[in-house]
């Protein structure tokens, strides 16, 4: 087994998720996942092949936006916004993604779409500084 930093796991997972959800790259993005992929999530199919052929299948605009990273032992958390996957509100999404051997081994994740400003009850946006749709 090999043995990462927690900031590698986090630079590791961070370059893998620009690669697959912005890039497309899907041969690279081979490359960071784990042939062996155990995913968790009630929205995607079974391993690896049931997130690339997610990925595959959404719009072109689709895109993932990094707010912040977390990184303790093995585990990764990102907090993030998914847009233009064709739904009518963007997702603001936590992942955790387990890395084993150099490689995304794991993963659960927590979604939910995001607010706008007239379904805030706090009134502040879920993400960044501006609701969806205003500057």
């Amino acid at each position: 087994m090999t043995t990462t930093t927690p900031e590698q796991n986090r630079a590791l997972v961070v370059a893998a998720f620009d690669t697959l959800f912005n890039r497309r790259d899907y041969s690279a993005a081979e490359r960071y996942w784990s042939p062996d992929y155990i995913q968790h999530s009630a929205h995607i199919g079974p391993g690896r092949d049931g997130l690339f052929d997610l990925i595959k299948s959404l719009p072109a605009h689709f895109r993932h936006e990094i707010d912040f990273t977390m990184a303790e032992d093995d585990m990764v958390m990102v907090r993030g916004r998914f847009s233009g996957h064709g739904q009518p509100r963007p997702w603001i999404a936590v992942d955790f993604v387990r890395i084993e051997d150099g490689l995304l081994k794991e993963h659960w994740d927590v979604i939910e779409d995001e607010a706008s400003r007239t379904n805030s009850a706090s009134g502040l946006p879920m993400y960044g500084t501006a609701f969806p749709n205003e500057p």
